[in-house]
């Protein structure tokens, strides 16, 4: 079959080895189980929607006004989100509001630094695949020179020392450097999330009436998000 062509085992044993190797000398082994986890999430955990977080924020900013804030210790029962239930906690026990902030801000750097460590040892594998591919090529070529006593062998050999670029550029291009992007544009999506969250948390703090948190936060989404929620609003 005209695929086997491009099968070759210690082809790919020098890209993804090297590869790999370069990435456990560039990252401790602890940072790496990290990303694993990290990877795990981007692609198969379910992206909550901003537009219902917003209108879950907005319900505690009424429960508070209605009814004072610590009656949001109740409404804290349903919530799976231990960001949700860390922020509301701390702002139900009186925690002086720059305190949240700090604290919650700094749960959201810590975020980022993880989803930066996934993105970059994907980046870097995206960097080296190409490199180890084009050493791959060298060895083939530097073996086939030593073999030339045999024209016939000179087309298939070359070949093979071609096929380790291949799978360098696929590696690169296919896998990790589309795997990095994909982790980008979670943790974007998972930094707006957080980011909403504290705003309502402070915004819920400091007594603010429930239609002027939701503007507050609205001003997080995209334009089209903001329209359609209105929208549905007038309806």
């Amino acid at each position: 079959s005209p695929l086997k062509a491009f099968v070759d085992a210690p082809s790919i044993a020098i890209v993804v080895g090297g590869a790999t190797a370069a990435a456990l000398v560039s990252f401790p082994i602890k940072s790496l189980f990290g990303v694993a986890k990290v990877v795990k999430n981007a692609f198969f955990a379910k992206a909550a929607d901003p537009t219902r977080l917003i209108a879950q924020m907005v319900g505690f900013a009424e429960i508070a006004r209605r009814d004072g804030i610590l009656s949001l210790e109740n409404a804290l029962a349903d919530v799976k989100d231990p960001f949700i239930i860390s922020g509301i906690q701390m702002a139900v026990d009186g925690t002086d509001p720059e305190l949240i902030e700090q604290i919650m801000n700094s749960e959201l750097d810590a975020l980022q630094d993880r989803h930066a460590d996934g993105k970059a040892l994907f980046d870097n594998i995206g960097k080296y695949s190409p490199a180890f591919g084009m050493i791959g090529t060298l060895i083939g070529l530097v073996i086939m020179l030593q073999n030339m006593d045999d024209p016939s062998t000179i087309g298939p050999a070359m070949a093979v020392a071609l096929l380790t670029t291949f799978y360098g550029a696929v590696i690169a291009n296919l896998v990790a450097l589309p795997i990095a992007d994909k982790l980008d544009l979670r943790s974007r999506q998972e930094v707006m999330l957080k980011s909403i969250i504290i705003r309502g948390v402070m915004a819920i703090q400091s007594g603010d009436n429930p239609r002027i948190v939701e503007q507050k936060l609205k001003t997080f989404l995209p334009h089209r998000l903001r329209v359609s929620g209105e929208a549905a609003e007038a309806a």
